[in-house]
């Protein structure tokens, strides 16, 4: 694995948990997610109608362009309502966790690659490390009241989503660009969340007290997306797609550095888990 590809797949990790951030902070989760990917969307409109043009549309590639579409729309509509039902210091570890643990299992299933026995090694402590910062185990479960039931299975079915269009993505971006990529999924998003937004009536509400976080968020949301897309093209996705998981360390101290959430030291301890397992699978893996 090159010290590129490991770059790139941090650059992601950061800038994901960024764009997340300002997600959980938004008026509106839906609304907000919508706006700065219907920015995207417009802007990556014409290289991406000029790519179909080229490239050749066979029915598996279309089918696949469908699922991703599909993966990455109720991801977003997923992601909304998670944040509405929990902190983000707890949901998006399990959303990420549950992605840790099944992309490399089933890319080894599906596209025979495989991790080093250091690396699946170094996987553990990571998919360990992400259940416990979220608090879904163990007597901090209990205490904690933001962690119900409905934001578990909201970030788990985040998770399943991440798993189904990472797995696509990476048939996809062997026939077309990152950047066709990237505008498959505003695409994905814009069609699923349309109806929602336009029937609440708070964009403009949502476009006024966050229009800053709206223009960094157009460009943080598919640019993380972006550079692990280009990762994927200089290693297996069984390699990167663990170390990615670095944008839950980054979510966690963003969490509660900027958004004052609990049990401060207990995430931070449990990021340190984390950490290890992604050094691990990067140096060794």
């Amino acid at each position: 694995m090159t010290s590129l590809a490991i770059l790139l797949v941090l650059c992601s990790g950061m800038a994901h948990a960024v764009w997340n951030l300002f997600t959980k902070k938004s008026l509106d989760k839906a609304v907000f997610l919508w706006c700065i990917h219907i920015v995207a969307a417009v802007l990556f409109l014409p290289y991406f109608i000029y790519e179909l043009i080229h490239v050749q549309l066979t029915w598996q590639l279309l089918l696949f362009i469908a699922l991703s579409m599909g993966f990455q729309g109720a991801y977003f509509v997923l992601l909304s309502k998670a944040y509405s039902h929990g902190d983000m210091s707890q949901v998006y570890p399990i959303m990420r966790g549950t992605g840790a643990l099944l992309v490399p299992v089933m890319s080894t299933l599906l596209y025979h690659e495989s991790l080093s026995i250091i690396g699946w090694i170094g996987l553990g402590p990571i998919i360990v490390g992400l259940f416990a910062i979220s608090g879904l185990t163990g007597r901090q479960a209990s205490q904690n009241k933001a962690l119900t039931p409905v934001a578990v299975g909201l970030a788990l079915s985040v998770g399943l989503c991440i798993t189904g269009y990472t797995l696509t993505d990476k048939l996809i971006v062997a026939q077309m660009s990152p950047l066709a990529l990237i505008e498959i999924s505003n695409i994905g998003y814009v069609l699923m969340g349309t109806r929602y937004v336009l029937k609440s009536g708070q964009i403009r509400q949502e476009w006024s007290r966050n229009w800053r976080t709206i223009v960094l968020g157009s460009v943080l949301s598919p640019g993380s997306y972006l550079l692990f897309l280009f990762a994927l093209q200089l290693a297996p996705l069984a390699a990167i797609a663990p170390i990615r998981e670095v944008g839950t360390v980054f979510g966690t101290l963003l969490g509660i550095l900027l958004l004052k959430e609990q049990q401060g030291l207990r995430r931070i301890a449990m990021a340190s888990v984390i950490t290890f397992g992604i050094i691990s699978i990067a140096l060794w893996g």
